[in-house]
């Protein structure tokens, strides 16, 4: 059997994956659309890439909270019952 510290690194690393991919994602598309936006207007302004994606990232949290918190909260508890059974040993 592994070690319990190497399965709660490698569960950690696919729970940061599953919570941050989706946001990460919807940033990278929102920021190519306004990228091809700038090129096609030849308008090249920050605030203008800014501030689409901060209001991708305010909804997409809004949207995916909750399921981000459960994904959260299942982890927690499968790594509190696996540190219960280390320490029962």
């Amino acid at each position: 059997m592994s070690d319990p510290i190497v399965l709660a690194a490698r569960d950690a690393l696919w729970l940061a994956v599953q919570i941050g991919g989706p946001l990460l994602l919807a940033m990278l598309a929102v920021g190519l659309g306004v990228a091809l936006v700038q090129a096609l207007t030849q308008i090249n302004e920050a605030t203008l890439a800014f501030l689409p994606k901060l209001g991708a990232l305010g909804a997409g949290l809004l949207l995916l909270g909750p399921m981000m918190a459960s994904t959260l909260r299942g982890f927690a508890e499968r790594l509190f019952e696996a540190v219960m059974a280390v320490g029962l040993r």
